[in-house]
């Protein structure tokens, strides 16, 4: 077995123990493997704010880098959620970005994970005019400032 077989039977394994009927379908991004979960509890297995589908990428990275130490980050997702999500929070920080720039003054965002912090960060590399940075720390939820360059 391969890991991109495992991640998806760990998957379907856990999301069964907890009485999910779901379907997975293996999408290939630029990201990497993206594991789609298709089911009828959708909300329930997205959680609020998605919370429960972070949780789930967690656990499933887990075990499977127990298991295949190599295996790249595995992205889990359901109904497309964190795709929507995705966007959104890019189409945030180039708003706030251009905010940066115009008013020459740093804007902090919400507190975000290191998931949704690492799409900020790569969304604004290549702006002109602006730079980001994360503090330091422990805390699961950070801010990102968006400084002027």
């Amino acid at each position: 077995m391969n890991w991109e077989d495992a991640s998806e039977k760990i998957l379907v394994t856990m999301l069964g123990q907890l009485g999910f009927s779901i379907e997975v379908e293996r999408e290939n991004t630029e990201d990497g493997l993206c594991l789609q979960i298709k089911s009828e509890h959708n909300k329930t297995i997205i959680g609020r704010n998605g919370d429960r589908l972070e949780d789930l990428q967690y656990l499933v990275n887990r075990v499977l880098n127990k298991h295949f130490p190599d295996a790249p980050r595995v992205k889990v997702d359901c109904a497309h959620y964190r795709d929507e999500q995705e966007k959104k929070l890019v189409e945030k920080a180039r708003v706030l970005a251009d905010r940066v720039r115009a008013d020459g003054r740093s804007i902090r965002t919400r507190p975000l994970n290191a998931y949704y912090r690492r799409i900020v960060h790569n969304a604004l590399m290549d702006v002109e005019g602006v730079s980001t940075v994360s503090p330091k720390g422990d805390s699961r939820f950070k801010r990102i400032e968006i400084k002027p360059a």
